[in-house]
């Protein structure tokens, strides 16, 4: 009986991630691995939930608890034995039992799959389509099984590389493993598979055969190389960071900021970037972090859980930590650090110092060399500077302290009390001259070493 697409639109998806992983050489399951800042398994998750799937599994493999954790509330199964791919699929049957909707079939460790390419293979599993695979055409094609398709564009059959005949290896149509099923035959698909072949496994491939020997068809959808991109080893995950990077650097200017040099750029997955913002060159942005419109982030910086409001100037070379909050029209200059601050609107600290655990309020300098004094090797405590205070460069603000509004802090102080509004404040010891006692300090060492 066929369907066609408005029969049953419901969706399941079942996303294989018990893979060991050994060419990773890591104790870090393959799929935890990141991109981007989150994990493989986390970005297909992401792309997976647009099609708002009536369920998502995880299959995972024995003591892969981290996984189960980072993909909760979605239920896992767990493939005891390793036994291919057809096997993990078999250890989801009771999550898929009575599923008359299409299951899309994805890998944890092929993260970059675009949710427009898994709508197109979902949408293609309708009529008298029982099995629909995901093909591309890599630049690189010898390790490839592939598709066989016939004149109407319908597939054949799927071949490995190493069993093709020359004329087969010339078709570049790849399988990409990533599948879609009519649920009402899932089930007696791979009950069905067997694993007379030479790794002793259940492939989840030769369902397309035993759909055709039923009568169905099976269908072929093309996606880019780039987003069916394996991740198999560090090597591999370099690759697809750079394809994901690549991206959102692409969605950055398309949202309208500038990338002076985008290949130096560094984003993360979470990464916000408003309207006319300039990014210089060798910039890194760690997670959390959100830039207004109108900022410039100049080159050799490093941002990292912090907001910066319209307007504000960031670098070369600062170091905003998580926490850090920086205000409309602020600046942070070079070689400065910011921890759990906030710098008030139109603040200032341009050269060479650390503000952590404070409060700098609107129009307020802090002169270079200042530190703020925020731990004593026990607890953290707060600085809190006024709205417009000055403070000169080379002072040391030793936490807890408040420096009033208006108030100004002569340059090389301790502060270690409160300065009230508006007082100077001057904590150093008083300048002493011996007139002539260089010229004869001079004169004497002279005189030993001749």
């Amino acid at each position: 009986m066929a369907r066609d697409a408005m029969t049953d639109t419901s969706l399941a998806i079942v996303v294989l991630a018990a893979g060991k992983g050994t060419r990773m050489r890591s104790d870090l399951p393959k799929v935890m691995h990141p991109l981007a800042g989150r994990p493989m398994i986390s970005h297909l998750l992401a792309t997976a939930g647009e099609l708002a799937p009536e369920k998502m599994v995880f299959v995972v493999g024995p003591d892969m608890e981290i996984v189960g954790e980072t993909v909760a509330p979605h239920p896992t199964c767990i493939q005891a034995e390793r036994d291919g791919t057809g096997g993990a699929v078999k250890a989801a049957r009771d999550e898929l039992a009575d599923f008359a909707g299409t299951v899309l079939v994805l890998y944890g460790d092929t993260p970059l799959v675009s949710a427009e390419t898994m709508r197109r293979a979902v949408e293609a599993c309708c009529g008298d389509v029982a099995v629909t695979v995901l093909g591309f055409r890599p630049t690189h094609i010898h390790q490839y099984g592939r598709l066989i398709t016939n004149d109407d564009g319908g597939l054949e059959t799927i071949i490995e590389a190493k069993d093709a005949s020359p004329e087969q290896l010339a078709v570049n149509l790849c399988n990409s493993g990533v599948m879609a099923f009519d649920g009402r035959h899932l089930i007696g698909l791979l009950e069905r598979l067997d694993t007379n072949n030479a790794k002793n496994e259940y492939y989840l491939t030769e369902t397309v055969a035993l759909a055709r020997a039923d009568g169905h068809a099976a269908a072929v959808v093309e996606g880019e190389e780039d987003e069916l991109l394996g991740v198999n080893s560090r090597a591999d995950l370099a690759l697809a960071e750079a394809v994901v990077q690549n991206n959102l650097r692409a969605r950055a200017m398309a949202g309208g900021a500038t990338l002076v040099d985008p290949g130096t750029v560094w984003f993360q997955h979470d990464t916000v970037l408003g309207r006319d913002v300039v990014v210089h060159p060798n910039v890194v942005f760690g997670p959390g972090v959100t830039v207004a419109d109108d900022v410039q982030i100049r080159a050799f910086s490093h941002l990292e859980g912090t907001s910066v409001e319209a307007g504000a100037v960031i670098g070369p070379y600062a170091r905003l930590r998580p926490g850090a909050r920086i205000g409309a029209g602020a600046r942070v200059g070079n070689f400065v650090e910011v921890k759990n601050a906030d710098l008030g609107a139109g603040a200032k600290a341009n050269h060479l110092s650390y503000v952590g655990d404070a409060r700098v309020g609107a129009g307020a300098n802090i002169g270079a060399g200042t530190i703020t004094c925020n731990y004593d090797g026990f607890g953290k405590y707060e600085t809190d500077i006024g709205d417009g205070a000055f403070i000169g460069s080379n002072s040391a603000l030793v936490a807890p302290v408040t420096i009033g509004d208006g108030a100004i802090v002569a340059a090389g102080s301790t502060i270690s009390s409160d300065v009230e509004v508006d007082a100077l404040a001057i904590e150093r010891s008083e300048q002493v001259a011996k007139h002539g006692w260089a010229a004869a300090f001079r004169k004497l060492k002279s005189k030993k070493k001749g």
